[in-house]
Formats: C-alpha cells, structure tokens, sequence
C-alpha cells in the first residue's frame, strides 16, 4: 500500500544572504551546496568563458530568479 509521503519540492529562488544579488546563493540553496563554492566556482566559469557570458547570465538569473 501506499503511504501518504510528504513531497517537498525546490523552487530556484534568490537568497537573502547575497553579496551581489544573491543569484550564486540561491543556486548554492537549491543544489544544496555551500554558498562561497558555488561563488567561486561561478567566478572561475566566468573568466575561463571571457567573463561577458558568465556576465550576461547572472543579470539574466538576476531579472528572472524571484526573491526568497
């Protein structure tokens, strides 16, 4: 038989702990990951990419990502 289990489900969603605007955070608290490895790692992906693309994608994330 099947029980009633309690399914939670993850929203992508900015955090309020942020040094820009919180789009590194929110992508740290929706994989589960540590905010500052997420940051760096995202930092490191943009300057290998010619840092415009890494760029473009945060303001995207920015405009698109809501508030917690």
């Amino acid at each position: 038989m099947l029980q009633n289990m309690n399914m939670t489900t993850k929203t992508l969603t900015r955090s309020r702990n942020k040094v820009i605007a919180g789009v590194c955070a929110g992508l740290a608290n929706y994989l589960g990951w540590d905010p500052p490895i997420v940051r760096v790692l995202y930092l490191l992906i943009s300057i290998f990419s010619a840092a415009f693309p890494g760029i473009m994608v945060y303001i995207i994330l920015w405009i698109v990502m809501p508030t917690e």
